[in-house]
């Protein structure tokens, strides 16, 4: 099992009920092969940069250890859905 962490940002007028469920979603798809250590939400910030004419988003970090196939499944759920506006998976090194 290798350790990873995901961040990803929601736009920030997404209803708490559909964040809830996204993130069960997402804790899903981990826990289907893997353990999440940690689950982070940050909250809404602001935007470094605009992206698609959108300057805030609700932050989530979540660290999680799992197989390899785990964080390409992941990838592909989080392109999918339209309240995504970005993410970021990483191996974390030992």
């Amino acid at each position: 099992m290798n350790k990873y962490e995901l961040v990803y940002i929601l736009k920030s007028n997404v209803e708490d009920e559909k964040r809830t469920q996204l993130l069960d979603k997402f804790r899903g798809i981990i826990e289907a092969d893997g353990a999440i250590e940690n689950v982070d939400e940050w909250g809404n910030r602001k935007l470094a940069y605009e992206i698609n004419k959108v300057n805030e988003g609700y932050y989530t970090l979540v660290n999680f250890n799992a197989g390899a196939d785990v964080p390409k499944e992941l990838d592909r759920n989080l392109k999918i859905a339209d309240e995504v506006i970005r993410h970021m998976i990483i191996k974390i090194e030992e």
